[in-house]
């Protein structure tokens, strides 16, 4: 795990002194352990090293003999043990034990053989955000993960091209800090910006699935796996004529491979575990694989409605794992500030704040963690799909009645914090804002309605989530809070077997009868136990709504009605004014609303005014 950065001069010049090292340092959260750069003219890539895998032996960049290729990677190659033992005997064997010197090894064989270069990429298991320069060909390659769980960024300004794991490090280097105002648009409706946008004018995302290819001064992007292409069949025999036996068998071998991929370690490791159906499965089928007590980590509250660390222990009981448990001050807006200058991004998710602490909590005694992300996206664990789908994935649900325009359109909408008409009021008429057209939810989604018709209906809302909410949020917030205290975290759940077993399998299995995970819970009983596996699903957030009512209520008025908040001149004061009168008076819940206001505000007096904490000092560079 690591921050990968670097930067090409479009016109072969050379870079100016001093600017790998900016962007490196602003990505020192990231990789405290070691630090590596490689230059050649007109180019240079740069490492933070969290070392986790090879720990003497893993220095970055890996380098060839002759010293023209060049690698770096933030990540990990799960099987790279296997792909080593496949070099073995060949002029490409590896003489570490690095991931990403197998990545170095793997292009070279590739290049030798005179087929594609990247041939290999589709045999990775793993995350990974990787840069590769290739000083015979002249060619940079920039690789990203199937589903984003590594982050990264591009930009180009005054003819250099720069990549960054964070977007902090492309400002570093000199990006302008201006809004993207259509990018504001889709965070008022979705919550988070999709990807391959972000709140900044001109910094993107490198698409999931995708690799960059940077050659004579041009990029050029290719879409090396989509979920589309994977959601075809489980690969190994097993299709939707399956008997639920089937499934709930290929299930748990495909997990517990997965998560047995994921303890390769040569840095002390734990878990995550809040009690849930997700995390409580994770360390069943980790403790299969230790001698050693699994190391679990929980956070929990005063108020008993937000207070998982219950459920927590008794997951730990059962699988005899060494539990680190700690209550925290649920009062924990402090760290907003802090989160959103982790994140480069505002997002009105506030559970980014408490996966914060629970990582500040593990990354005392380990350095990589184990999570349940990415169950409830595969397996329709969120009561918003139970809502929408009437309780039932399958032919009888109320869904199967609408027509594809309605049912599209009807679940862009469960997907909205503000509607169309809302964002057109809050719009002022002397904002960035003023002269857009707000976009309806369907139409931005209309690319991926499209890609997805052939699924059934619950797949096709589950794989928007996958494709959107995965990479532009969820995913985030792991990436980025473990990041933060120089934690990684690792995704059993997205391993891509597991990802091509869900789209294989019916909706109907997934959410059935009003239960949610429905195969996903008869297929883990036995491991977690009736209770673990059927509780009431509790979302890991603090209750700011309660508390914007009560003694937060003079903080919400200067953030959202402040001097400096009105100076801006975004957002119409009176529209927010009646949000928050809304609120206060109970008329409405607004706290959605409220408190995606409120990270925008905070994003932008940190990163446009750079005025709140910590300051953004920037260099200049020619």
């Amino acid at each position: 795990m690591c921050g990968i950065a670097g930067a090409i001069e479009l016109d072969g010049r050379p870079l100016p002194p001093g600017l790998l090292s900016a962007m490196a340092d602003s990505l020192l959260h990231r990789g405290p352990d070691d630090q590596g750069l490689f230059e050649a003219p007109g180019i240079g890539l740069v490492n933070r090293r969290l070392a986790i895998i090879d720990i003497a032996g893993g220095h970055q960049p890996f380098v060839s003999d002759d010293g023209r290729i060049a690698v770096v990677q933030n990540g990990e190659i799960y099987n790279h043990i296997e792909l080593a033992a496949e070099l073995a005997g060949t002029p490409f064997a590896c003489r570490s034990g690095s991931d990403t010197e197998v990545l170095l090894r793997l292009y070279e064989q590739a290049c030798a053989a005179g087929g594609d270069p990247l041939g290999f990429v589709s045999r990775l298991n793993g995350m990974f955000a990787v840069a590769i320069h290739d000083g015979h060909s002249g060619i940079t390659w920039l690789l990203r993960d199937r589903l984003g769980v590594k982050p990264l960024f591009m930009a180009e300004h005054q003819g250099r091209l720069l990549f960054g794991s964070e977007i902090k490090a492309l400002l570093q280097a000199g990006v302008p800090r201006q809004l993207d105002a259509e990018a504001l648009d889709l965070l008022l409706t979705f919550n988070y910006v999709p990807p391959p946008r972000t709140l900044f004018a001109g910094i993107s995302h490198l698409l999931p699935g995708h690799w960059a290819r940077i050659e004579g001064g041009r990029l050029s992007t290719h879409c090396w796996w989509q979920l589309t292409d994977a959601a075809g069949g489980a690969g190994d025999g097993i299709n939707a004529g399956a008997d639920v036996e089937d499934w709930q068998a290929r299930f748990l071998t495909t997990l517990d491979d997965a998560v047995r991929l994921r303890l390769r370690s040569d840095a002390p490791f734990g878990a995550f575990l809040s009690g849930g159906v997700d995390s409580s499965t994770v360390v069943g089928l980790m403790a299969r694989h230790r001698v050693e007590p699994v190391r679990t980590y929980a956070i929990g509250f005063e108020e008993a409605a937000y207070d998982e660390r219950p459920f927590a222990a008794a997951a730990a009981a059962r699988f005899g794992a060494h539990h680190t448990s700690e209550r925290v001050d649920a009062d924990m807006l402090a760290l907003w500030p802090q989160a959103v200058w982790h994140c480069d991004q505002p997002h009105g998710d506030v559970s980014f704040m408490p996966t914060y602490r629970v990582a500040e909590l593990a990354a005392r005694s380990v350095k990589m963690v184990l999570t349940g992300d990415g169950g409830d996206e595969l397996f329709a664990g969120y009561d918003k799909y139970k809502t929408f789908f009437g309780g039932d994935g399958g032919p009888t649900s109320p869904v199967q009645d609408l027509s594809e325009q309605q049912f599209r359109r009807s679940y862009g909408q469960t997907l909205s914090v503000f509607s169309s008409q809302e964002r057109a009021a809050l719009y002022g008429a002397s904002s960035p804002l003023g002269q857009l057209q707000p976009i309806e939810p369907e139409q931005a989604l209309a690319p991926l309605w499209e890609q997805l018709s052939h699924l059934d209906r619950l797949n096709q809302a589950l794989a928007i989530d996958v494709l959107w909410l995965l990479p532009g949020n969820n995913l985030v917030k792991p990436d980025r809070m473990g990041m933060a205290v120089s934690l990684e975290a690792r995704t059993p759940f997205l391993d891509v077997r597991m990802v091509e077993l869900a789209f294989a399998m019916p909706g109907a299995l997934k959410l059935q009868g009003g239960e949610s995970k429905w195969i996903f819970k008869r297929a883990v009983e036995p491991l977690i136990g009736r209770e673990l596996a059927y509780r009431r699903k509790q979302m890991f957030t603090v209750p700011v709504g309660e508390w914007f009512r009560g003694r937060l209520g003079p903080q919400v008025q200067e953030w959202l009605l402040g001097e400096r908040t009105r100076a801006r001149g975004l957002f119409n004061p009176a529209m927010v004014s009646k949000l928050l009168e809304q609120h206060i008076s109970g008329t409405a819940n607004r706290t959605r609303e409220l408190r995606l206001l409120i990270a925008i505000e905070l994003w932008a007096r940190i990163f446009l005014d750079s005025l709140e904490w910590p300051p953004v000092k920037l260099a200049a560079w020619d």
